[in-house]
C-alpha cells in the first residue's frame, strides 16, 4: 500500500493508523498547492479530487476520504483494536465520531486557514469551533480515548485536527481535557514515529 500525504494535513490520521496497525506501506508526499507528486507528475492524474489522503491498495486501486481509509486500515488488522468489530454498537459509535470530526471539526478549520477570510469572520468561526470543542471535551470527560480505554482510528483523527489549533489562533489551553488527550496521543510510539516521518518533529521517541 502507498499513502499519499502532505505533512501535518488530515492524511496524518491514516498515517498513524497504518503504523498502529503494523501494516506494510510506503509514503509519497504531495504538494497541495501545486498538486505535484514528490516522484514527479500531477497528483490529480491519480486522484481527480486533488486532495489527501489517498491510499493506493495492493491491487492498484485507490481509496480516498479519511474516514473510509482509516476503517479499511483497521479492518485489515483487527488484532490492533483500532476499530470495534463490524456490526457492533461500538463500531457505530466509531462511525459517529469519525463523521462528527470530519463534518463538524475538520471542515470548520477550512475558513481559518483561508487568507481571504476576514479577521471578523475568523473570530466568528473560532467561536463556533469553540462550542464544538466544548462538546468533545464534555464527551471525552475522564476517559482516555473517545471510545473508552482503547485507542481507535477516531482518536488519531481527533489528534490530527487538534494539532491545527496552533496555526489558526485557537488556544487549546481552554480545554484541559483536550490538551491532555493530545499529549497522551502524542506520546504513543507509533504516533511519534508518524510525526517524525512527516518532518513535524525531529526527535526520536524517548524511552
Amino acid at each position: 500500500m502507498k499513502l499519499y500525504y502532505s505533512p501535518g494535513a488530515c492524511s496524518l490520521s491514516p498515517h498513524i493508523a497504518l503504523r498502529e496497525a503494523g501494516l506494510s506501506f510506503s509514503l509519497e508526499k504531495v504538494d497541495l498547492r501545486t498538486k505535484a507528486l514528490a516522484s514527479g507528475g500531477d497528483f490529480r492524474s491519480l486522484s481527480p479530487k486533488g486532495y489527501v489522503p489517498a491510499l493506493q491498495l495492493d491491487d492498484g486501486s485507490l481509496l480516498t476520504e479519511g474516514p473510509a481509509i482509516v476503517q479499511y486500515i483497521a479492518d485489515r488488522a483487527p488484532q490492533s483494536g483500532l476499530a470495534p468489530a463490524a456490526g457492533t454498537m461500538q463500531r457505530y459509535r466509531l462511525i459517529e465520531w469519525l463523521t462528527y470530526i470530519n463534518s463538524e471539526l475538520h471542515k470548520a478549520f477550512s475558513p481559518l486557514f483561508n487568507p481571504a477570510t476576514s479577521d471578523d469572520a475568523k473570530e466568528a468561526y473560532r467561536a463556533a469551533l469553540a462550542k464544538k470543542f466544548d462538546f468533545v471535551s464534555q464527551s471525552l470527560g475522564e476517559r482516555a480515548y473517545l471510545l473508552g480505554d482503547a485507542f481507535s482510528v477516531a482518536d488519531a483523527y481527533l489528534f490530527t485536527v487538534l494539532r491545527w489549533c496552533h496555526y489558526v489562533g485557537v488556544n487549546l489551553e481552554q480545554w484541559p481535557v483536550l490538551k491532555a488527550f493530545s499529549e497522551r496521543v502524542a506520546h504513543r510510539p507509533m504516533v511519534h514515529a508518524a510525526m517524525v516521518a512527516e518532518g513535524l518533529i525531529k526527535t526520536a521517541p524517548q524511552h
